[in-house]
């Protein structure tokens, strides 16, 4: 157990305990999980649609039976236990999260937030060389402590237990988890609703933010007409996809932000819909180039997000974080004052000077690989904007 956490368990609040956690899954869990796949009962398709009508039929048979057959959970579950890990309460809710310390005594402190349809899982690959740069090839100096949580109503961190879990409410746990850990000053980094809950603990906690780097980070355009002069051709396509967003773009999101809990149903009781829900949004979401979802990430790694959403019925209660939010969609935010970084993958729809409105950006990057899911696609470039942009900050 890191110090930190030594110190806060040693303070005898029960409510600022904070416990060490180890992944086991009860085999009984996985052997349901086989049976379930092995006892599927398949839709029927349409010919020659390829994957305009949904996730194709015949592509989703080979994926469940490589999970059924050749996935091995075990394997991946003692990779992610290699992580020191632990859980503690926070405002009501269980919070799990893994910390990793730097072997280096000036690492800066990093918390990082995934979005949905990920998890902790995304970061497994950029943990190590953010941790300890100088056995991955790098700088020890630009070395970090590193905090992952799992967001509330995903993963370990189980389900939300009572309405009001909000952007606003995770970044506010997320400052006083740093505060428990006895970090007063720390970076924040994220994608997806991680790029959404980074700001935000950076407009609560301006003192204690050192900077905010964010992949995808995304602010609407105002409605001024003048927001949408002097864009470059690549920006303009983002502005037309920012402002014409479609209903069979947003289709998975109006569902989660209207009627999760019917949704929840079917993810729950069938590993098959699970797995499709999941995995079409990395085809859609993933480095343009890859024709399918295996082509941009790792098989398995894949598998195993998928896998954490379904041994831990998390399906229901982390769609919810889009009902809680849906109020403030396209509502303008206060402006951010924390220096903020920005890495923009392909699919990325964020536009500098309609960001700038809303965050202190000091620092842009545009890459031409890489995707939405960018620690998990290319985790490289990602590693070294961290890197570059904190940087500046050290």
């Amino acid at each position: 157990m890191a110090h930190s956490e030594q110190q806060s368990v040693r303070n005898g609040h029960q409510s600022n305990d904070i416990k060490p956690f180890r992944i086991d899954v009860p085999q009984a869990d996985l052997d349901e999980l086989r049976d379930r796949l092995t006892r599927t009962r398949w839709p029927d398709a349409l010919a020659g649609v390829g994957w305009d009508y949904g996730i194709p039929v015949d592509y989703l048979k080979e994926l469940a039976e490589y999970w059924r057959s050749k996935y091995d959970w075990r394997k991946h579950e003692k990779s992610l236990n290699k992580f020191p890990q632990f859980t503690t309460t926070i405002d009501g809710q269980n919070i799990h999260f893994l910390h990793v310390r730097s072997p280096e005594p000036g690492a800066m402190p990093l918390i990082i937030t995934h979005g949905w349809p990920g998890s902790i899982v995304e970061f497994m690959n950029i943990i190590g060389p953010l941790t300890d740069p100088r056995a991955h090839g790098g700088n020890p100096e630009d070395a970090f402590h590193v905090v992952i949580p799992s967001l509330p109503g995903f993963g370990f961190s189980g389900p939300t237990t009572e309405v009001g879990w909000n952007i606003n409410r995770v970044a506010r746990t997320w400052a006083e988890l740093m505060r428990r850990l006895s970090y007063e000053r720390y970076g924040a980094q994220g994608g997806d609703t991680g790029a959404m809950v980074s700001p935000e603990l950076g407009r609560f906690a301006p003192d204690s933010v050192i900077g905010i780097h964010a992949n995808g980070l995304t602010t609407f355009p105002s409605g001024d007409p003048a927001e949408s002069l002097d864009l470059t051709e690549i920006e303009r396509a983002r502005y037309d996809k920012l402002t014409q967003q479609s209903y069979e773009t947003t289709g998975y999101a109006i569902i989660q932000s209207t009627r999760p809990q019917t949704l929840a149903y079917g993810l729950t009781d069938s590993p098959i819909g699970q797995l499709a829900w999941i995995v079409e949004k990395f085809k859609e979401w993933t480095d343009p180039i890859a024709n399918l979802p295996e082509d941009a990430v790792n098989l398995d790694h894949l598998l195993t997000n998928v896998s954490l959403y379904w041994l831990t019925g998390t399906a229901g209660s982390s769609a919810r974080i889009y009902k809680e939010e849906a109020k403030s969609w396209g509502m303008p935010a206060q402006r951010s004052t924390v220096p903020t970084g920005v890495a923009v993958f392909p699919k990325d729809i964020s536009i500098r000077g309609i960001v700038e409105r809303e965050h202190n950006v000091v620092h842009w990057s545009e890459f031409d690989r890489g995707g939405h899911f960018a620690a998990m696609e290319a985790p490289d470039l990602l590693v070294n904007d961290i890197r570059k942009f904190f940087g500046q900050l050290r």
